[in-house]
């Protein structure tokens, strides 16, 4: 959702591409304080990750459910063309088409 590239990120954390990818993947576990540094970077306090988790106290506005419901299919479409074209349609209809 910022635009950062997984490169960007394990950067940003202090980790390796390879380490950022294995933490996305779920092969690796994401200790507290590692999270605790991801939700800083990302500008989102820790409970953000447990959104939708029995229990959670978090509440987002219907736009914020919305972007992130956005953001997490977009993730998981596997063609590259097709991640592309979404993209695309989404610079189109935000009027930044480019």
């Amino acid at each position: 959702m910022l635009g950062l590239t997984q490169q960007q990120l394990a950067n940003l954390i202090g980790v390796t591409y390879q380490q950022a990818h294995k933490y996305e993947r779920g092969i690796n576990r994401v200790s507290a304080g590692r999270l605790f540094g991801i939700a800083k970077v990302l500008g989102v306090g820790v409970e953000f990750f447990y959104e939708g988790i029995e229990g959670n106290a978090t509440s987002l506005d219907q736009r914020q459910r919305m972007c992130l419901d956005l953001a997490r299919n977009f993730s998981k479409i596997e063609n590259d063309r097709h991640q592309d074209a979404v993209s695309q349609l989404c610079r189109v209809l935000a009027g930044n088409a480019s």
